[in-house]
């Protein structure tokens, strides 16, 4: 059988997969489902009002024809951005995929139907709600790495430096901890589905149906057979896991002074009385 009969049984398998399966095991976000969410992770995790943690992905792909260095990173070979945000127990809530391997991901994030959402607060994320022993109300929050910019719905860690006092290093670690969701989920991901390792051998307008449904299986099969245990441990123990440093433009991380607040209000939550004893 030819190579491009075999790409377009793919192609349309992959389109069939996500039409039926999608609304199911992947479908837009409720407010129920958020509010399920951030429950799991005050108690998995012990970060209360998260609703999920952001990350993105290269993945490796065949140089497209006429693109120039459009696709190609600051790792030096040609890829496309898969960015994901991960509930409390490793299923994808929300994939974004195609963009330039060369951009950074707050340029990605700026530009993704996740941020679109979060800003024209069509995202169904629940209403502001007190940390759990406190009185003051404070937003759901997303989780991302030093990569995002400051918002109001999406926490970073502060600058790492010689003058970072205790409570904001007990922040940092109670973030990258419940953070680390997001990085097991693509280390699952990519050991899984090991086309992922490797380059991939198709022309750009096919990637992002390829991709999106290979992290829809992946949740399909965490709901039909839960988490596989070896595996996960597997991950965790992987030192290459939190190898991946992505490039950073302060372009797009201009922060609100409510935004600062917020994560002030965390730090302080995190030293006081959500303290872990």
């Amino acid at each position: 059988m030819a190579h491009n009969t075999i790409g377009k049984i793919i192609y349309e398998t992959c389109n069939a997969i996500w039409e039926v399966f999608s609304s199911i095991h992947m479908p837009f976000p409720s407010t129920e489902l958020f509010e399920q969410i951030a429950y799991d992770f005050e108690k998995l995790w012990k970060f209360p009002n998260c609703i999920g943690c952001i990350d993105s992905k290269h993945i490796r792909i065949k140089c497209p024809n006429n693109s120039g260095s459009m696709f190609y990173n600051y790792k030096g070979y040609f890829s496309v951005h898969l960015q994901g945000v991960c509930d409390a127990k490793y299923k994808f809530i929300s994939v974004d995929i195609g963009a330039y391997g060369r951009q950074s991901d707050s340029g990605i994030f700026t530009e993704s139907n996740i941020f679109n959402n979060l800003e024209a607060k069509s995202f169904n994320v629940p209403n502001y709600r007190p940390l759990p022993n406190t009185t003051t109300p404070m937003p759901f929050v997303l989780l991302g790495d030093q990569g995002y910019p400051l918002k109001e719905y999406l926490l970073r860690p502060y600058p790492f430096d010689k003058n970072l006092d205790s409570a904001k290093e007990t922040f940092n670690y109670r973030l990258s901890k419940a953070r680390r969701m997001i990085e097991c989920t693509f280390g699952i991901l990519v050991s899984k589905w090991r086309c992922l390792k490797t380059e991939l051998q198709m022309n750009p307008e096919h990637i992002d149906i390829v991709i999106k449904t290979i992290c829809l299986l992946h949740n399909i099969i965490i709901d039909k057979e839960g988490i596989d245990e070896t595996l996960l441990e597997q991950v965790r123990r992987d030192p290459t896991i939190n190898s991946e440093t992505h490039s950073v433009s302060r372009r797009n991380n201009r922060s609100r002074t409510e935004a600062y607040i917020i994560r002030d209000t965390f730090k302080d939550y995190f030293t006081t009385v959500g303290a872990i004893k």
